[in-house]
């Protein structure tokens, strides 16, 4: 098979061209209004964005990284709390309690989904210095909210969803954002909703909640210059706002492309295994992750024919440096080890053609022949 132009991983450009237009005129009207931190825009997609995800308040704030700490520190833990969560996810989603002084507490994944195991979450959450959980929709698919609420089986214990994945992604009907205390977004460029730099929201139907992180992303002031707590700099810019409100017009229909898409990899379950979500939940594909033998074998050859891929994750969290001192070490979450191994993600994004989608295929396959 001959080599052809490369195939990427995803193609910002692509999704910017086909929407322009409105784009670079929502830019330029931001621009031209003179304001420039908080304001009217942010304030406007704060509603749309709490509209779509069905709960009371949205917050914007600097990116998803910070939308976790922010909705962390919102939740106002005791000191020195155990926040239970997974080990094979993005820095951020651990990075938020250690940052804060709280202890993160590793549960290892359930391998069909790379989710955390909802039962063992509940197992770990009966220690009562457990006083949160943090789970991740991973690559897209929805954790099970409901039946972690139900394994941890305590009031006491506050769920945050790290949707930084998910957006647009369903459980039995209600949308990624909406299934815990509080919801943390990315608007990272490469997300379904993505900026054009860094950008994230809290979502909660607290309203308290909600108004503490409106605190927090600025400085910890109400009013200005009047400080309740220490707070960051965090906030959404209006320009960034401005286009992810054309963004978001279009969200329903790009991720039936990203599913059907999705779809059209069934192919490659010859040799691999295949994301297998739930009949109740909606797949929004930030990524379309597999998991093969001799992974980084098959990433060579990728990159050899020009196929974009990337891992996510290739080292789980137990085993980086700065946690040593959590005191886990090789073994202690197989599956997640195991997956670190073996996963690779695919070219994936609505503007990807059938032809160059037939092509990652062809190469694929013929590695394996």
């Amino acid at each position: 098979m001959e080599k052809r132009s490369t195939v990427p991983l995803a193609d910002l450009a692509a999704a910017h061209r086909e929407n322009a237009a409105a784009l670079e005129g929502a830019a330029l009207e931001a621009l031209r209004s003179g304001r420039y931190i908080l304001g009217p825009e942010v304030a406007a997609f704060e509603t749309e964005l709490a509209s779509y995800v069905g709960v009371g308040h949205a917050v914007g704030v600097a990116s998803g990284s910070d939308a976790l700490l922010l909705a962390l520190q919102a939740l106002d833990l005791p000191p020195a709390s155990k926040v239970v969560t997974t080990p094979f996810t993005f820095f951020a989603t651990v990075s938020c309690i250690v940052r804060l002084g709280h202890r993160p507490v590793f549960v290892d994944i359930d391998p069909a989904s790379f989710n955390l195991d909802v039962g063992r979450a509940g197992e770990t959450a009966a220690d009562p210095e457990v006083r949160a959980v943090i789970g991740v929709d991973l690559y897209g698919d929805p954790l099970d909210y409901d039946a972690l609420r139900v394994a941890v089986g305590r009031s006491d214990v506050k769920i945050i969803e790290d949707a930084a994945q998910s957006f647009g992604s369903e459980l039995r009907g209600r949308k990624a954002g909406s299934l815990a205390d509080a919801a943390a977004f990315s608007f990272f460029p490469a997300k379904n909703l993505g900026a054009a730099g860094d950008g994230g929201a809290v979502a909660t139907d607290d309203p308290e909640l909600a108004d503490r992180v409106r605190i927090l992303r600025v400085h910890g002031a109400r009013p200005k210059y009047r400080h309740h707590v220490v707070g960051y700099n965090s906030r959404l810019d209006p320009l960034q706002a401005a286009m992810l409100r054309v963004k978001l017009r279009r969200i329903e229909e790009d991720v039936r492309r990203r599913r059907r898409i999705a779809e059209r990899y069934v192919p490659l379950a010859e040799v691999a295994e295949l994301p297998r979500p739930s009949s109740d939940h909606r797949h929004s594909y930030n990524y379309f992750v597999i998991s093969v033998p001799r992974r980084d074998e098959l990433a060579a050859h990728l990159n050899e024919k020009g196929v974009g891929n990337a891992l996510y994750y290739p080292e789980p969290l137990h085993l980086q440096p700065c946690f040593t001192d959590l005191g886990y070490g090789e073994g202690d979450f197989p599956e997640a080890e195991a997956a670190c191994g073996r996963v690779i993600a695919l070219p994936m994004y609505p503007q990807l053609t059938e032809a160059d989608q037939d092509y990652v295929i062809e190469t694929i396959l013929g590695f394996y022949r």
